[in-house]
């Protein structure tokens, strides 16, 4: 089971993951977090925002410049992502809480490439999303989200979501199937504090407007 508040977030000690993608608007307080990194696509921005990462990958074709004060990790290997690689190095330092920013925006395909990784770990790391629309994160057989109200919440089915039931939500699902294609959950609404959502079967998405 997986309960999850708005603020809930941050109060453990996780990593911060910067990808390639848009960059965040506005950072969380970055003394949250134990580990700071970043593959090497979203080293300026933390250069230019004065913050150092315990280290970074990536096969460095998109960085001028390497450090000489940060760990470099080199992952030349083409036959999987900049990110399929950092989180894998994670989950070898015993890391398995990580918040991700730069995932989305700017090519979309890399975006639906970075879920697909996400479905692919599932089962070995929890992966929040953060972006400056929304934040999300693959939902469990049973999610339970704290002090909701008001929240905009859409549920996407990768592909398809089985006997999908939810409380809490404006429109209601009973036991119901979602399919990416065919039907989706986009744009409901928490009407109570407490959200309950539950499956049997597939990956579900939720994405919380902020």
């Amino acid at each position: 089971m997986h309960f999850l508040g708005i603020f809930a977030i941050m109060k453990t000690k996780k990593v911060f993951l910067l990808l390639n993608g848009e960059a965040p608007k506005t950072l969380p307080n970055i003394s949250e977090y134990e580990v700071i990194c970043t593959t090497d696509g979203g080293y300026q921005y933390l250069k230019e925002n004065n913050i150092k990462p315990h280290f970074i990958s990536g096969d460095f074709d998109s960085l001028s410049e390497i450090p000489s004060d940060v760990e470099i990790i080199h992952t030349p290997n083409q036959d999987f992502t900049d990110f399929d690689k950092m989180l894998q190095i994670l989950f070898d330092k015993g890391h398995q809480n990580i918040d991700i920013f730069g995932a989305s925006g700017k090519e979309q395909d890399h975006f639906l490439g970075n879920l697909n990784t996400a479905i692919q770990w599932k089962e070995k790391l929890n992966l929040t999303f953060f972006d400056n629309y929304s934040y999300y994160f693959l939902a469990e057989k049973k999610t339970i989200l704290r002090d909701y109200k008001e929240k905009i919440i859409s549920l996407i089915p990768f592909p398809e979501a089985l006997a999908i039931t939810t409380k809490g939500l404006q429109y209601p699902l009973k036991n119901e199937k979602l399919v990416f294609g065919e039907r989706i959950g986009t744009r409901n609404k928490a009407t109570e504090n407490s959200v309950e959502i539950t499956f049997t079967k597939g990956n579900l998405f939720i994405f919380v407007n902020h």
